[in-house]
């Protein structure tokens, strides 16, 4: 009878062993499967000196080094307009690129182009040799000199003052000239001259005369008149073909694009290095002073489209051939 008992004391521990191993099973967390990564793709990018690459140099010199997943492959251009023809004839797949010629191209190609961020927003400034502007309202009965015009500063200065009641060459003068270099000399030879520069600009001038100060900011006074858009200078544009081929691979893209902007952001001295090495900007200090000011930023989806489309519809108003005649449709934006 013991011997009975001693093995159904066995059998019964037996199964509720058993009986644990099982719940320990069920319970074990499933291994989540690991991400696929693309494969390697070859991307040609094309972007301008200015503000609008800054954001890209850690991802440039990450490229050059061979510390990336795809392989990028960077043109600095000029102008934009060595840009356009090449992006128009798929010569290049990414273009970092002015907004409202984003818009134009979108037109023209007939809806092959999406942007897929903002890289840059406002780079544009009211500066003066003397100290008399502190305020929009202070450009009432004074001469501003400017470039661009019958372009985006034109059309934004004119927006900032008939939206604070001031009339462009009524209330406030306002020659253009052709070259910032040429605004950049009389305010370095002239006292109480105001005019409208965008970065880097301001910064070489100030480094050249210390009498030269930032007196109003285009992006602030924007922000003041129109709350729910953004002024926006440059964006990421890329062939709606290209997106659709490699969607993931495109998305790894864009990873590592916004972690060099952060980078660019959090690490100037470096940053501005690269800037000088890719010929961005002439010099690494006058690069490293523009920087903090040049509003490099990494946006995307519904605040991008948002930023954008209140932009766009300001430049429209001024003058719809600015941005290619019609404004863009729901699927110009790129989202993901």
């Amino acid at each position: 009878m013991k011997k009975w008992f001693a093995f159904l004391m066995v059998f019964v521990l037996c199964l509720g062993m058993l009986a644990g191993c099982g719940t320990a099973a069920t319970e074990e967390p499933e291994a989540e499967p690991e991400q696929e990564a693309a494969e390697a793709v070859t991307f040609r990018i094309a972007s301008l000196k200015g503000p609008t690459t800054m954001g890209m140099v850690k991802l440039m010199n990450d490229a050059e080094e061979g510390n990336t997943k795809h392989d990028y492959q960077f043109e600095v251009y000029g102008t934009a307009d060595e840009v356009v023809p090449k992006l128009v004839n798929n010569e290049i797949d990414i273009a970092l690129i002015p907004c409202n010629l984003a818009s134009v191209l979108y037109n023209k190609t007939e809806g092959a182009v999406q942007i897929a961020a903002i890289n840059t927003l406002g780079v544009l400034y009211v500066v003066e040799s003397g100290d008399t502007v502190h305020s929009i309202q202070d450009l009432v009965g004074k001469t501003v000199y400017s470039t661009g015009k019958g372009t985006t500063p034109e059309f934004t200065f004119n927006y900032i003052l008939q939206q604070n009641g001031i009339e462009p060459g009524k209330d406030v003068t306002i020659e253009y000239k052709s070259e910032s270099t040429e605004i950049a000399a009389m305010l370095q030879n002239a006292e109480n001259t105001i005019a409208v520069l965008p970065q880097p600009y301001v910064t070489a001038v100030q480094m050249q005369n210390e009498k030269v100060r930032v007196a109003l900011s285009f992006t602030e006074e924007w922000d003041k008149v129109s709350p729910d858009s953004s002024m926006v200078t440059g964006v990421v544009l890329v062939r709606k073909a290209f997106a659709e081929e490699n969607p993931m691979a495109f998305s790894e893209f864009l990873d590592e694009y916004e972690a060099s902007t952060e980078y660019v952001n959090a690490n100037v001295k470096e940053a501005a290095a690269w800037v000088e090495k890719y010929g961005i900007v002439a010099k690494a200090p006058i690069a490293e002073k523009a920087i903090p000011a040049c509003n490099i930023t990494y946006i995307e989806g519904d605040e991008m489209k948002a930023k954008v489309g209140g932009y766009l519809q300001v430049l429209f108003d001024a003058n719809p051939q600015s941005v290619g005649g019609a404004l863009p449709e729901d699927d110009f934006y790129f989202s993901r």
